[in-house]
């Protein structure tokens, strides 16, 4: 049967005044039952780094800043640094999968590990296979030189601070080196070591006297003296540890389910690409301290987790 023209148009106006009276379709609720508009844009998966809170903050949100534009714009996807509060927070945002990429220290990367199978070390600085802590002491402590490990029992009775509870080079090797030399724990003033939670406050302690020595990552120690935050009338190093493997980045085991087979491979390549010869890397690496990256030995960390098991760090 023919619709008169008369009424078609009735219609058609019916509809479209009434148009505005409709709900707005809920792109959520369409999406959660597997409806999604041809139109609507698929939402990117942000790719969320992380690290240890090693130095003060300012030079941390610095840093990763950098990271993260640069890596966006070498791997084509958003990168976004998200900080934490402290080594802890680090592995515990790894462990859930709220951090993809994470900087870590040599035994908070073994724990983020050993919590998370089939995660990735991916990449490390050239200094970071043959690392160093040194300790240092306050010009009033009445401390010297010390040539060799067993010299460190001249800390006995001393006021004595280390970085994070979970640092690699702020405590579990140096706790290792002091173990060496037959000092304990109790062996410090006060019945205990403390505990700074940083490396940068470890040095101003020591240099301001509230603790009479420290151990610190070696690097952090020359960038401060780099940067004239060192008295060096006050404070001084008296022994440098002998080498042993730290800092690396860390990926989680599905990148390449969230963003495309072999992405993993590519974030790697990305960052040992990185050369003081381009200008915004050069900033990158001169904050981290190095000339370049490399490729990691995980088999080198077995020994950061030996040390970790015997003081009961790692479980």
């Amino acid at each position: 049967m023919r619709i008169p023209a008369r009424f078609s148009a009735v219609a058609v106006g019916l509809s479209l005044a009434l148009l505005p009276a409709l709900p707005t379709l809920n792109l959520t609720a369409l999406s959660a039952v597997g409806l999604t508009p041809a139109r609507a844009e698929v939402q990117k998966p942000v790719l969320r780094i992380g690290a240890i809170p090693d130095q003060n903050p300012e030079k941390l949100n610095r840093l990763y800043g950098l990271v993260a534009n640069e890596l966006s714009q070498q791997l084509g996807v958003t990168v976004k640094y998200v900080p934490v509060t402290d080594y802890t927070a680090a592995v515990s945002a790894f462990r859930t999968g709220n951090l993809d990429v994470v900087w870590f220290g040599g035994l908070t990367g073994v724990q983020a590990t050993l919590l998370k199978p089939g995660a990735r070390m991916i990449a490390q600085r050239d200094i970071d296979a043959q690392f160093y802590s040194v300790f240092i002491a306050n010009t009033a402590s009445g401390l010297k030189q010390i040539r060799n490990v067993k010299g460190l029992s001249e800390l006995k009775g001393k006021r004595f601070t280390f970085g994070s509870e979970s640092s690699t080079s702020g405590r579990l090797m140096p706790q290792y080196f002091l173990s060496q030399a037959g000092v304990k724990l109790s062996d410090f003033a006060g019945g205990a070591p403390g505990f700074s939670g940083s490396h940068d406050a470890t040095i101003a302690l020591v240099q301001s006297g509230t603790y009479q020595a420290g151990a610190v990552n070696e690097q952090v120690w020359k960038s401060n003296l780099r940067n004239g935050k060192v008295n060096r009338a006050k404070v001084e190093v008296i022994w440098r540890t002998s080498p042993y493997p730290d800092y690396l980045w860390l990926a989680q085991p599905n990148l390449d389910q969230s963003f495309g087979k072999g992405f993993t491979t590519k974030l790697a390549k990305a960052i040992i690409s990185w050369r003081a010869s381009d200008p915004e890397q050069k900033q990158i690496l001169t904050l981290f301290g190095a000339q370049q990256f490399s490729k990691v030995n995980g088999a080198e960390y077995k020994q950061i987790e030996q040390v970790g098991r015997q003081i009961g760090k790692i479980r």
